[in-house]
């Protein structure tokens, strides 16, 4: 049991972006192989992104776009693993570390269900966490809307921090 000095926060993150031809596809800090890549200023990795503003946002710390802007030079192109690891030591500014993370993308293809515990790994690693406490899903959205359309990729993050 946690004692009474141990803060417990929980956080919501969401992203989304257009899938288009001619960029590489980055998901969960991997490349995966696909015809299509995801458009953004950065890799436009949407799995990390939502997890960056659920951490954020559970820290009380607004979001991935007030701390890597998309209209900031530094961040164009950047791999968005290294805006995972500054948002770990963003939250640790305030006593903060993660517990775990429950994560859902939503995309019609690639199939993600062989590419989920590399994409585990990966996160963990950066984040400095077991394995373990990093949760993936993958679905699709049945061809419906812009997800079902292949039009785009969304991702879904819930986070627990902890701190004292």
């Amino acid at each position: 049991m946690a004692n009474e000095m141990t803060k417990i926060r929980v956080g919501m993150g969401y992203d989304v972006h257009r899938l288009v031809e001619g960029r590489p596809l980055w998901l969960g800090g991997i490349r995966l192989e696909h015809s299509m890549g995801l458009l953004g200023h950065s890799d436009a990795d949407v799995l990390i992104h939502a997890i960056c503003d659920a951490l954020l946002g559970a820290a009380n710390m607004r979001d991935i776009g007030y701390h890597f802007p998309d209209t900031a030079e530094e961040f164009r192109g950047i791999d968005s693993k290294v805006l995972l690891r500054k948002t770990i030591d963003l939250i640790a500014t305030k006593g903060f570390r993660v517990g775990n993370i429950d994560a859902t993308v939503c995309a019609e293809r690639p199939k993600l269900k062989p590419h989920i515990p590399e994409m585990q790994a990966c996160l963990a690693e950066v984040m400095g966490i077991d394995p373990d406490c990093v949760s993936i899903k993958a679905t699709t959205t049945e061809r419906l809307g812009f997800t079902g359309r292949e039009e785009g990729i969304s991702a879904y993050a819930t986070v627990l921090i902890c701190g004292e």
